[in-house]
């Protein structure tokens, strides 16, 4: 038996997916539209449109599953799956994430080695990446304002994303050690910070 989670907690009378089955689609959704990297369209979908989560809640969620292993986008759908409907809520999220997609992926593979060796595909192709840069930019700039309200304080997070983009852009540090060096910092610092 799963405790009752935070959110069903604080605001019962908040939209959440009704069923298992909801989730399957929602997430099928989500994972259809995730070309070139599905994190915005997930903060989009979950946060804005269907309001499962709220910012500080989409923040948090997206940390943990960040530093986890796998897919993070998977992590995510699990967590949320299993918040709302134990294991069946996240088989059914993860399901979602994984059957339909699997299937179009296989379709574009097949495609890509027809047709990798035309220069108008090699080009569109490159020309995605831009697209890709720009959804996790944005992204990531709607990602600041729950910051406002961190335990850190603004200032410190923000001095936080700068050092981990200093890390990992420039000085090429591995993700691995950025996230147990400065995410274990700031989760020390949180911590204590609560914990007065």
């Amino acid at each position: 038996m799963h405790p009752p989670s935070p959110v069903a907690a604080t605001a019962p009378d908040r939209p959440r997916p009704h069923s298992p089955r909801d989730l399957f689609l929602s997430f099928t959704w989500l994972a259809l539209q995730g070309f070139g990297g599905v994190l915005t369209i997930v903060q989009r979908e979950l946060v804005e449109k269907k309001q499962w989560l709220t910012p500080d809640e989409f923040l948090e969620d997206w940390a943990v599953a960040q530093v986890l292993p796998g897919p993070n986008v998977i992590n995510l759908a699990v967590m949320i799956g299993d918040r709302y409907f134990g294991l069946r809520g996240a088989a059914a999220a993860l399901a979602g994430m994984l059957a339909v997609p699997l299937c179009v992926i296989l379709t574009l593979a097949v495609l890509y080695a027809h047709f990798a060796g035309n220069p108008q595909v090699a080009g569109a192709l490159r020309g995605m990446g831009a697209v890709a840069g720009g959804l996790i930019a944005a992204t990531g700039i709607k990602l600041i304002a729950p910051l406002r309200r961190n335990p850190l304080g603004f200032g410190l997070c923000l001095a936080i994303v700068g050092i981990v983009f200093a890390a990992i852009a420039l000085a090429r540090i591995p993700l691995g050690w950025v996230l147990i060096v400065v995410g274990g910092i700031a989760c020390g610092e949180t911590w204590r910070r609560i914990g007065r």
